[in-house]
């Protein structure tokens, strides 16, 4: 008796059952997505450990498929086990963090964050402060940008003083070859985002920083570095990119000549430094020649020039070095949600003397552009549009005011965007002025303002109004479609000096003071004489560049 594949009959039979499998396949082939990794065990460990990647889409054999650990392909070898939904592997020799990928068949899965257990701070005893401190706990384990968290444990300090919390963050990789690792680096909550609500010895409270990640938590004290703890950042309606950085040292100084004056007599000088931020970093002083009176005062450095004689002059010189990246956001407005009780939307959205959101002429022509948009993201971009279309942007100094320039059409760098501010606050949009100076090819500063305002969630988001309208100055590396890229996004050829407006406090009520409007910084205090200055001058000069190193 024949079986009943022998024949044309089973022959025909065989043949479309290969075909059908075959369909199917390439069917499947042709649906599949891109790798997705699910979970990495463990989070952190050490060069030789067996690192297990689970997940799926990795396919059934390796082939050409292979992952990165910190841009870096484990060597052929190195692979234990390769599974559609499991891979095992050795851990590759790396630097202190990295991100994990799978990548298959031109595809790249979605990253996980990976940490060298040897790259970690150890736990040290301190002589005078005893140990390092020690994280117990973190609640809740996930938040979004700007949500308040609390993190328990031991040897936070009494008070914050030159402690600080860390965040994970990261940058896109520079195009160096892939077996270089790219470590991705940290952001400190940030003051002027109300960061800190309560320091003590076993508690801090708060908020996560704008730029933050998917990574490790860190506390830092004068007694040493906590063990790292992996926290989640949630809900966010979008990205930011952090690319293309730049490296510059800059420097300045202030002239101070006396004319006439007797003793005893004082001369404070708040002089601006760069600010940290998500694009901005790693601001390292690398010369000053005079002690300040204080450091660090309120995004300023106090200088004190005490008993000045007549006819004798001073000099104050600072030079810096400072981090610069591009900043690109994607962002789906229609995922924005209201979360979060951070204070930003109440106090940035508050009128001041240069920021009138509450001119109820102001808040008629913002209300009028917005129309019935309730997204506060479109509700940005539409001020944007009307200010860069409408708003008269001029490429020549002005020295109006934001009330001035809505009401003459007419507004320039600096005007422009506290008539923005305004408009946002008047329409509930967390907004403030930036300020700082804009270099161009030859490497020459000028003074320049552009704004941020606040998506919760998700955290600040840049516009450069001057900029998209097309202007710029002389020599200046302009991107293309302005209006569109500035709007979102910014370029790395600028240093910031201010983000928002410092108020600050004379040292004595009596001292005359002296204010320099329209500078690379805003501030309402830069001199302050007291006693028997009688006449001096003073000479600020231009930030200059001394280097620029690009990445």
């Amino acid at each position: 008796m024949k079986s009943p594949l022998e024949g044309p009959v089973g022959l025909k039979r065989i043949w479309w059952g290969f075909f059908f499998s075959w369909f199917c396949i390439c069917l499947y082939a042709c649906k599949e997505d891109a790798p997705f990794i699910h979970s990495i065990d463990p989070r952190i460990g050490m060069s030789g450990e067996i690192l297990t990647i689970a997940g799926s889409g990795f396919g059934d054999e390796q082939h050409e498929s292979y992952i990165t650990i910190a841009g870096i392909p484990p060597t052929g070898s190195s692979y234990l086990t390769w599974q559609d939904e499991r891979i095992t592997v050795k851990i590759p020799a790396l630097g202190g963090f990295g991100l994990v990928y799978v990548h298959r068949e031109g595809k790249k899965s979605n990253p996980f964050l990976f940490s060298n257990r040897a790259a970690m701070p150890d736990l040290v005893q301190n002589q005078v402060l005893g140990l390092a401190p020690h994280i117990s706990s973190i609640k809740p384990e996930s938040g979004s940008i700007g949500t308040l968290i609390t993190i328990q444990g031991s040897g936070f300090g009494a008070s914050r003083e030159r402690s600080g919390v860390f965040f994970t963050w990261n940058a896109e990789p520079p195009p160096t070859v892939p077996e270089v690792p790219y470590e991705p680096e940290v952001v400190e909550v940030f003051e002027m985002e109300f960061g800190y609500e309560l320091w003590s010895e076993r508690e801090i409270r708060l908020r996560i920083p704008d730029g933050a990640v998917n990574g490790n938590i860190l506390v830092e004290t004068p007694g040493g570095s906590s063990k790292p703890v992996f926290f989640t950042i949630t809900d966010k309606p979008g990205t930011k990119t952090f690319k293309e950085k730049r490296s510059y040292t800059i420097a300045y100084t202030v002239d101070i000549q006396v004319q006439e004056a007797e003793v005893p007599n004082t001369l404070y000088l708040w002089i601006p430094h760069p600010v940290s931020s998500a694009s901005q970093r790693n601001v390292t002083l690398l010369s000053r020649n005079r002690d300040p009176f204080a450091e660090h005062y309120q995004g300023t450095t106090l200088f004190q020039l005490t008993d000045l004689a007549a006819n004798t002059s001073a000099r104050i010189s600072l030079s810096y070095l400072v981090d610069v990246y591009a900043l690109e956001t994607t962002l789906k407005s229609q995922s924005i949600r209201q979360i979060g009780d951070s204070p930003i939307p109440t106090v940035y959205t508050l009128p001041s003397p240069l920021i009138p959101s509450d001119n109820p002429e102001i808040a008629a022509v913002a209300n009028a552009i917005i129309g019935k948009e309730r997204n506060p993201y479109e509700k940005a971009r539409k001020l944007y549009e009307w200010l860069i279309q409408e708003g008269g942007i001029q490429g020549r100094p002005l020295h109006n005011s934001a009330l001035d320039a809505l009401g003459q059409k007419q507004a320039d760098a600096y005007s422009g965007v506290l008539l923005f501010c305004a408009l946002a606050r008047a329409v509930a949009i967390p907004a403030i002025p930036v300020a700082g100076v804009l270099i161009n090819r030859a490497r020459i500063s000028s003074p320049h303002y552009w704004a941020e305002f606040w998506i919760a969630g998700f955290g600040w988001i840049p516009l450069d109004p001057y900029l998209g309208a097309g202007l710029a100055p002389e020599d200046f590396n302009v991107h293309e479609e302005p209006a569109v890229y500035y709007f979102g996004n910014l370029d790395n050829q600028r240093i910031t000096f201010s983000r928002g407006q410092e108020v600050l406090s004379q040292m004595d009520p009596r001292g005359r003071i002296t204010v320099r409007n329209r500078d690379y910084a805003l501030q309402n205090l830069w001199e302050e004489a007291i006693g028997g200055i009688a006449s001096y001058s003073s000479l600020w000069s231009d930030i200059t560049i001394t280097g620029m190193y690009i990445q």
